[in-house]
């Protein structure tokens, strides 16, 4: 049996769609929301934290003022650092075969993702996925240079073009609104996953939306 693919690259978006990390996550904003004088968020209330930058985050839910949401960012991070990165942080089942079986098909694969490059390469590297993956792309630090995802979209192909790689068909798998909003706007079809921290509606303009790895794997690789 051998496994081909109907695209020629593949870009993965991080929280929500490869790793769940909700749980460092959460636990790291209760204690910088509550440094701030804010009330912490719940877990039904991740929906509106995971996925988009905590800069962009901090403003739209608790109404921080830009230099605010510098400040919580740079304190967020901090608190990170010194908690790590991978801490709590799970693999969704069936994603790193996944990752290793296009890999060993010959399909070029980047993270495209809003979190911070080096927390990226901290969870890439946990999960030995690093040597599958021709990029890892994330976030500036600041979240403010390079993080809108349609520009961390282009900064991925740009790199796997870099490493000799062939992008004339890319994919994005993500979980949020952002992912469709930003592969659009880049011209990248978006595979929607629902396991992720997202509502129904955000699969809105994706060019397919998946329920399960299996159904995942199904849309990305064929067996001949």
């Amino acid at each position: 049996m051998t496994l081909r693919s109907p695209w020629t690259c593949v870009l993965w978006d991080v929280d929500g769609t490869v790793v769940d990390a909700s749980e460092g996550i959460l636990r790291r904003l209760a204690i910088a929301l509550e440094h701030f004088g804010k009330p912490a968020a719940t877990r039904e209330e991740l929906v509106h934290w995971i996925g988009p930058p905590m800069f962009e985050s901090f403003q739209t839910n608790v109404g921080m003022t830009p230099d605010e949401a510098s400040e919580a960012v740079a304190y967020y991070r901090m608190i990170g650092k010194a908690d790590g990165y991978t801490t709590g942080a799970k693999l969704y089942p069936g994603i790193g075969e996944l990752i290793s079986d296009l890999d060993a098909a010959g399909v070029a694969q980047a993270t495209a993702s809003s979190k911070p490059e080096n927390q990226v390469s901290a969870l890439v590297d946990h999960f030995d996925l690093a040597p599958h993956l021709q990029a890892v792309v994330g976030a500036t630090p600041d979240e403010k240079t390079l993080a809108s995802k349609s520009d961390i979209v282009a900064e991925a192909l740009r790199r796997l073009q870099a490493a000799g790689a062939d992008t004339s068909r890319p994919v994005l798998i993500g979980d949020r609104h952002h992912d469709v909003e930003g592969g659009a706007t880049q011209g990248v079809p978006v595979i929607f996953v629902r396991w992720g921290f997202s509502w129904p509606h955000e699969s809105e303009g994706a060019a397919a939306a998946v329920d399960t790895p299996e159904e995942l794997r199904a849309l990305l690789l064929i067996e001949d």
